[in-house]
């Protein structure tokens, strides 16, 4: 739904009645992801897809019901084998969408008006939906704010707190979706969470799709070469916030960057420890040069990051492995470097180069092997993992880990 947030919202300020179909489930080679939403309005305007064409005309029918008979709906959609003409997914995949209508005067309307307002404004915010359980719980909605959201206590009538909405009136269900919400919405992910209708893993189970909308993901581009201009416009692309850093302000300049979000004339390793990554960030070091990627790397690979890759040949990639050992960079932080930068595609140009960096941070944010489908049996699509694990995996203890940890021991159910 919060990917549709720029129109919606712009409904919501227009008084408009409208239903909205999101996937909350996927299976097999789904096309959709969830959290995608298509959109109807009570003059049958459709915005959004959550299927990319399979069954839109269907879930279309689906939003136009709900206006008019005000109920949420969930719905399956698979491939017959029976009928190929029949509703359902082509590509073999199964999605199933709830249906929810936000008419003029509907309870939860101030909520989703809320999450959309601040998802369109590039605010962090986290909409928590009860997307399976009783019929009457299905549908309600808490927004969850990232800074209150730690914190875990309830809005106030002043306005103050974590968190807006209720999903059924249990206090303790509220708090522990905003603690789970809040998890999410720090990793910028977006998933469903299983939680029992008491708040715990005690009672009738609930699902809860957590929809996250957060700022874009920054790229921060050290070396300000012809390569950087591709990879800049590429990561722009990509939906990046990107950043071009060089010590050397003859080249760092706007003429020579006219894509990039910002330009920062500064010693790279200078400008890395004094600006904000976090789990999402992807650092591109194309300066090829010791004095510029030694005090740099060391600095990025002890960082919890998304990515870190770094250009040169395989001769300057040994010689670089050298320096950062006598510099104290340990085999496990050696490990997350990704150099020479890129996936093997025979790249040449600087835009081939950015095509296969950029290849190479798909891959690693999505799990992907970055072989030809073509004659592989690697899944086409893949669940999203978020960067904070894939760090844990590797050794490096994310925000969310000691979080999680505490809130696995408070989810026991009392005796």
């Amino acid at each position: 739904m919060l990917d549709l947030a720029d129109e919606l919202n712009r409904w919501v300020e227009e008084g408009r009645a409208f239903a909205v179909a999101t996937v909350v489930a996927v299976g097999g080679s789904a096309p959709r992801s969830p959290g995608a939403a298509l959109a109807v309005d009570s003059e049958g305007t459709a915005i959004g897809s959550v299927s990319g064409g399979c069954v839109e005309g269907a879930v279309y029918d689906l939003c136009v019901q709900a206006l008019q008979d005000g109920e949420v709906v969930r719905e399956r959609f698979g491939y017959s084998d029976e009928d190929a003409f029949a509703v359902g997914l082509t590509c073999g995949g199964v999605i199933e969408v709830l249906v929810t209508p936000v008419g003029a005067d509907a309870p939860g309307r101030k909520v989703f008006a809320s999450a959309l307002s601040a998802a369109a404004g590039g605010e962090a915010a986290a909409l928590a939906r009860v997307v399976r359980g009783p019929v009457e719980l299905l549908g309600r909605a808490l927004l969850v704010r990232p800074s209150e959201a730690r914190w875990g206590s309830p809005r106030t009538e002043s306005g103050e707190g974590s968190y807006e909405g209720e999903l059924g009136g249990r206090p303790e269900l509220d708090r522990t979706v905003v603690a789970e919400a809040g998890a999410l919405l720090d990793a910028g992910r977006t998933g469903t969470l299983e939680i029992g209708e008491q708040g715990s893993h005690c009672g009738a189970p609930l699902t809860i799709l957590v929809e996250s909308s957060v700022p874009p993901p920054r790229m921060i581009v050290f070396g300000a070469i012809d390569f950087a201009s591709a990879l800049v416009r590429t990561g722009k692309f990509l939906g990046y916030h990107v950043t071009v850093c060089d010590a050397r302000p003859v080249f760092a300049t706007r003429a020579r960057f006219p894509e990039a979000d910002d330009i920062v004339v500064d010693w790279p390793h200078r400008y890395l420890r004094r600006t904000e990554t976090d789990a999402r960030t992807v650092l591109c070091v194309l300066t090829h040069d010791a004095k510029f990627d030694v005090p740099l790397l060391e600095a990025a690979l002890r960082l919890p990051v998304a990515y870190v890759g770094a250009m040169g040949s395989r001769r300057t990639h040994e010689d670089r492995n050298r320096r950062l050992r006598e510099v104290g960079v340990t085999e496990r932080e050696l490990v997350r470097l990704r150099s020479p930068i890129g996936l093997d595609l025979g790249a040449r140009t600087p835009e081939e180069t950015a095509l296969a960096i950029a290849a190479e941070i798909v891959a690693v944010r999505h799990g992907g092997s970055g072989v030809p489908l073509t004659g592989s049996a690697t899944p086409i699509h893949r669940d999203v993992r978020s960067a904070s694990v894939t760090l844990e995996e590797q050794g490096v203890p994310s925000a969310g880990h000691f979080a999680r940890a505490d809130r696995a021991a408070a989810r026991a159910c009392s005796a």
